[in-house]
């Protein structure tokens, strides 16, 4: 419009004017050489236009072309994030009634139109690392941090401040307690552990279907406690245990004097394990409740996703602070994790902070040869690794192949995996027959040398490997060329003296001999299923419910690391070793059966043989279950984890699972649940075990 009015005044307006004074002609002429320079004007005015175009897409493709790797990470990260969010939104937004999208009905809801109603008070127990912890004193660099989460929030503080958050997530190395100036504690209530992130559930689910017959907060607890610290110290630090104590008494007398049914998961079975015999036992070791507090007091213990032989992963852990998955990322970008340019120092930072946790060494494998096996036997000799598939026949020595239930055949090895060395230096290693093997004494194993001058070549990320002789480390991976469940613990006395010097005094991983020994008085031995009795309460019961048919990590083949610097980890697994088509070797790591985390043989064999009836580890004869939950993964993304997931965390999510807790928690028996429940070989890895009952 603006164009029609300006050409309007200059052939109209301005001519018209000018005319006045002239002949027509002259008129005439005037307006062609108007209309002539207006021309040239427009023409003018576009291509400055078309070139100011070309050059603004010339700078948008300049600038993308200069984004850097964060750029495209971040990018694709929003993008998931939105795709997932607009996906859950779409979920829950369209109607449920069409074909579907119709949401199942929560078990606490379908048990409550049942009649199910709340009777006995619950206990939630969370593992490690589950829990939140916030901050009640800090460093300068912790300023606004004031009862703010470090962990088990959103985490945006490692990406503000990393090397603070990891500072002040850090305890001290030799009384593994608060460093000066440094005060972090367990979040309280049901929101210490509901959710791990947003959008992360833990028990946030059990939780809601929990109060969905009648729970609330006076009959539901959250035992939160640091899980940082070993099982003592949160009795010597902040009277956990106590806590624990006086809330189990109250919920009891407040609740109509009903037992309690107490819930714990992962770490926090053994943790709680701890509390049993702690609480029986007299002061100033134990709380001084007496031999009858578990009868009195408890109904029940249904142990979730249970830890009590320990887990291999922890060993890896401590080795070089990684796993199965750090290991694949660290092969597929060496770069990241590995550039002296980029000095991350990820695996470093990793050790330094995890070394002081005191609750990892509670994890290591407990037991030694008898439970794990050795350089030759393992519990879980002929494993099927076609963990999808139901067994129907045992494997024998003169079948390589397995008949499967739906008629396929599924590939069991025929030479037997030896899951029993732990760590091996090298594939050959894991597969030799031991008599090919080099042996170091383990007193020899102690006495190789430290380096003196560490402090002076060092940077600043500390590691236990840096005051350790390189010639020493050598020697270890060359000398000796696998360790089992036993030897083991001399090699990580030797990779980290501090970190098991300390944590030693509170935890043991052997068997017992003589339970009548007043040595087993001590607490160290409380978390040990088998260094330790059950309470005397009969009428007690004790459920394993647990997820199978994942692969689990069992075992580990490791090399020296290609750096020698002395502030750098000098072991990596490695994930160049494979297997044939088939068989349980991916990526530097053996397979067996488990919810991912914990493997079957450590989930399911005290409930299986070690408690099962009347044995010295169970004098009272304690009822024990097994409920274990074949892992189905998600049909589709809309169904989130999964309502029949098994893995470690995912099957909090359960509804299986829920409706077990929910039926003992509302007046229940494991006989009126169905007895054991197994899908995995358990009760055979039992059996091939020579423990004394």
């Amino acid at each position: 419009m603006a164009l029609v009015l300006r050409l309007r005044k200059l052939c109209y307006v301005e001519p018209a004017v000018k005319c006045s004074s002239v002949g027509f002609q002259s008129c005439d002429d005037q307006t062609k050489n108007n209309e002539n320079k207006d021309e040239i004007f427009n023409l003018s005015k576009v291509e400055e236009s078309v070139s100011e175009k070309r050059r603004k897409k010339k700078k948008i493709k300049r600038e993308a072309k200069e984004w850097s790797c964060i750029n495209y990470c971040c990018w694709a990260i929003g993008y998931i994030c939105t795709v997932w969010w607009l996906l859950l939104l779409l979920y829950h937004s369209l109607p449920a009634t069409l074909p579907g999208f119709k949401v199942p009905e929560s078990p606490g809801a379908r048990l409550r139109r049942e009649g199910l109603t709340a009777l006995h008070p619950v206990v939630l127990v969370p593992g490690i690392v589950t829990g939140g912890l916030e901050l009640w004193e800090g460093r300068s660099c912790a300023e606004g941090l004031f009862r703010k989460r470090l962990w088990g929030g959103s985490f945006t503080e490692i990406f503000k401040r990393p090397l603070c958050w990891l500072e002040h997530l850090s305890l001290h190395n030799e009384t593994g307690l608060d460093p000066p100036g440094i005060r972090v504690r367990a979040v309280p209530g049901l929101v210490a552990a509901d959710y791990f992130a947003p959008g992360y559930f833990v028990w946030a689910i059990l939780i809601e279907n929990l109060a969905k017959i009648g729970y609330e907060g006076k009959n539901l607890y959250m035992a939160a406690y640091d899980w940082r610290l070993s099982f003592q110290n949160t009795e010597i630090r902040d009277h956990a245990l106590s806590r624990l104590k006086n809330k189990i008494e109250l919920l009891y007398v407040t609740n109509g004097y009903k037992k309690v049914v107490v819930v714990p998961h992962s770490m926090g079975v053994i943790y709680f394990l701890h509390f049993i015999k702690w609480v029986e036992s007299p002061p100033p070791m134990g709380g001084g409740g007496g031999a009858g507090w578990c009868a009195k007091h408890i109904k029940a213990i249904m142990n979730i996703g249970p830890a009590f032989l320990g887990v291999p992963k922890a060993v890896s852990n401590i080795f070089s602070a990684e796993g199965r998955d750090f290991a694949y990322v660290r092969a597929m970008a060496p770069g990241v994790f590995d550039s002296e340019i980029l000095r991350l120092q990820t695996f470093e930072h990793m050790m330094r902070v995890s070394r002081t946790w005191d609750s990892i060494v509670s994890l290591l494998p407990k037991g030694g040869d008898t439970i794990w096996g050795n350089l030759d036997w393992s519990p879980e000799e002929g494993h099927n690794c076609n963990l999808g598939k139901k067994r129907n026949a045992k494997p024998s020595s003169s079948e390589n192949n397995l008949n499967l239930s739906d008629g396929t055949k599924a590939f069991i090895e025929q030479e037997p995996v030896k899951y029993g060395r732990i760590i091996s230096f090298g594939k050959a290693a894991s597969e030799l027959p031991s008599s090919q093997l080099p042996t170091l004494d383990s007193k020899e194993l102690l006495r190789m040398g430290f380096s003196a001058d560490f402090n002076l070549t060092c940077g600043e990320v500390w590691t236990e490997y840096d005051e350790i002789n390189r010639e020493s480390i050598r020697r270890v991976a060359e000398f000796n060329k696998a360790y089992t469940a036993q030897t083991l613990l001399d090699l990580l006395r030797f990779v980290a003296p501090k970190m098991m010097q300390r944590a030693e005094v509170h935890f043991s991983h052997g068997i017992a001999d003589n339970l009548d020994d007043p040595k087993y008085a001590h607490y160290k031995y409380w978390s040990n299923p088998l260094e330790t009795k059950l309470p005397d309460a009969p009428d007690m019961e004790i459920y394993c419910l647990y997820g199978v048919g994942i692969p689990t990590e069992r075992s580990y083949i490791y090399k020296l690391s290609s750096s020698n610097k002395c502030n750098s980890i000098p072991f990596q697994i490695d994930s160049s070793a494979d297997g044939e088509s088939g068989n349980c070797l991916k990526n530097g790591v053996h397979f067996v059966d488990g919810d991912e985390s914990v493997p079957v043989l450590s989930a399911g064999f005290m409930c299986a043989k070690g408690w099962r009836g009347r044995t010295r580890f169970n004098p009272s004869g304690i009822a024990t279950y097994i409920r274990e939950h074949q892992h189905k993964p998600p049909a589709s993304l809309l169904e989130g984890r999964g309502l029949e997931s098994g893995a470690h965390v995912d099957i909090m999510g359960n509804v299986a699972l829920i409706e077990d807790v929910l039926r003992v928690a509302a007046g229940a028996t494991g006989a009126e649940l169905g007895n054991d429940r197994i899908h995995s070989d358990i009760v055979r890895m039992s059996e091939r075990i020579n423990l004394r009952l």
